[in-house]
């Protein structure tokens, strides 16, 4: 995994959030429940994103979090960044305490490129990116199965 369970469930929890309209909050408790993630850590972990500023909180019987912003202007590093830090895609994968362009470890210049385009990924896609994908595949699944049949029981029949 490129980043950490607890970046993995906010980015659930945002793809989650960028689907509720504007103006509401999403509980916790829903959030947990349809994307099968643990309540009680969910909501650390999106009390800690509400602190950075990257969500919006509210207390009550309609309360909940809400995205800060528009979900095409979120980036994944941001999440990243703000739960997991970036150190660990700076530091040498070998363990080495010097390890730079002049003195490379072993692994140095295939994990400069890899870090390289895990860093370009996650600076490049937004919320509003994954929600989107996540919502052309959920169409896909719910074609109904007879006119995936059609199709597949179509083709090379001429």
């Amino acid at each position: 995994m490129i980043y950490s369970r607890s970046a993995e469930y906010a980015i659930r929890a945002f793809v989650h959030l960028a689907q509720v309209p504007d103006g509401k909050f999403a509980m916790v408790k829903q959030i947990a429940e349809q994307e099968g993630i643990p309540g009680h850590f969910l909501a650390k972990i999106l009390q800690q994103l509400a602190r950075k500023g990257l969500l919006r909180s509210s207390k009550g019987p309609t309360g909940g979090f809400c995205l800060r912003g528009p979900s095409n202007e979120i980036s994944l590093i941001q999440i990243v960044e703000a739960l997991d830090g970036l150190q660990d895609y700076q530091k040498c994968v070998s363990g080495l305490a010097e390890c730079t362009d002049d003195a490379p470890c072993g692994m140095h210049d295939s994990w400069k490129l890899l870090r390289s385009r895990i860093m370009e990924y996650l600076e490049q896609t937004t919320i509003a990116d994954l929600t989107a994908a996540l919502e052309q595949k959920r169409r896909a699944l719910e074609r109904p199965k007879k006119a995936r049949r059609a199709l597949a029981g179509g083709r090379g029949r001429d």
